[in-house]
């Protein structure tokens, strides 16, 4: 009667004799794969992130280098009485509002148009200098900055959201950052990515704050996206939890991973029974099954036995992925438990509708 009745009881999943009959090798649809030193190592891929070389070898700007939008002043005096640009009777001429267009060009009367940005206000006065002595002789040339718009970056997402203009203490991405009012999310799951014209870069805030070479120098017009990690993993079965689970740090074991649902329900968990279930690519397909033939993604479920004396230790090591789903089977004696349950309350329930008709 019991036997009978664990076929009627309605389980929370499959359990592990069901997951083995849906393999590949016994005519299923997935690769069932136990988990060793060899499997975590072909499995243990994590996103790539960083900053490309043209992010990372780019100069900090100096304070006086002229940008794209920025205003400058012009004076210029003439060694002759009838100057080129004097008005009569004065040798000097000043053009207060010289505007450095988009490309970063400005344009001089009888100098002609001449590139500003990229230069110092000391190597455009050179260069206009050599531009107006082939006209006047002698002439003396002034460079100011009046105003500049263009050295600002865009920062959005969770922190100090806004416009910042990129001063001399906020040449640098950790630098502008801080300035703006640092970061609002965890720091261990907070990616940040630099939008540069048609590239950009991806990196993890605690890498920034680890490695000097991450902290790149900033370009008018970069567009700095703050934003929590957005991978989770799917937890069911016999767990003290069963939901979809953000990521709590970079790199998420699968011991942690069942950690992070409560672990492994007391009374209802089989232990050598907890499955990774995950699309893997072919590549990684071919080196976990030892073969070559397997194309585009394949279904692979991964074993995990706690009870063994390394599983700990497998589990420790095994990495999860983004919308990997972890399933932990029910025992058999939790099974064997819920059949009795279920047949004693129906003897019981036999037994006082026989006490009722007496």
């Amino acid at each position: 009667m019991a036997v009978s009745a664990c076929s009627l009881i309605p389980n929370s999943g499959p359990n592990k004799r069901q997951i083995f009959a849906g393999s590949v090798q016994r005519q299923g649809d997935a690769f069932i794969v136990q988990v060793s030193d060899r499997v975590n190592l072909a499995t243990a891929v994590a996103p790539a992130l960083g900053f490309s070389d043209a992010f990372k070898n780019a100069a900090t700007l100096t304070a006086d280098t002229i940008r794209p939008g920025d205003t400058l002043g012009l004076t210029i005096w003439e060694n002759v009485d009838d100057g080129l640009l004097a008005s009569e009777g004065a040798n000097a001429t000043s053009l207060e509002e010289v505007q450095v267009d988009s490309a970063g060009f400005i344009f001089v009367p009888y100098a002609g148009r001449l590139r500003a940005a990229g230069n110092t206000p000391e190597a455009l006065r050179g260069i206009i200098t050599r531009q107006l002595e082939q006209q006047t002789p002698d002439p003396q040339v002034q460079v100011t900055r009046v105003a500049g718009d263009g050295a600002t970056v865009t920062i959005i997402g969770a922190g100090g959201q806004g416009v910042f203009e990129i001063e001399r203490p906020t040449r640098t991405l950790s630098a502008m950052l801080a300035s703006a009012g640092g970061i609002s999310t965890e720091p261990e799951i907070t990616r940040i990515t630099v939008v540069r014209g048609a590239h950009s870069g991806t990196i993890w805030y605690n890498d920034l704050a680890e490695n000097p070479a991450l902290d790149i120098a900033l370009r008018g017009g970069d567009r700095i996206f703050i934003e929590e990690d957005t991978r989770s993993y799917t937890a069911l079965g016999a767990t003290n939890a069963q939901s979809r689970i953000p990521f709590s740090s970079q790199n998420l074991s699968a011991l942690e991973a069942i950690a992070q649902v409560g672990g492994l329900s007391a009374f209802a968990a089989d232990p050598t029974g907890v499955f990774i279930l995950r699309n893997e690519v072919a590549e990684i397909a071919n080196s976990v099954m030892g073969r070559t033939d397997l194309i585009g993604p394949q279904r692979l479920v991964y074993v995990l036995d706690l009870t063994e004396p390394n599983g700990l230790f497998l589990a420790r090591d095994f990495v999860i992925r983004d919308d990997d789903t972890l399933y932990v089977t029910e025992a058999p004696l939790s099974q064997w438990n819920k059949a009795l349950s279920s047949l004693t309350g129906g003897l019981t329930t036999v037994s006082s509708l026989s006490t009722l008709s007496d």
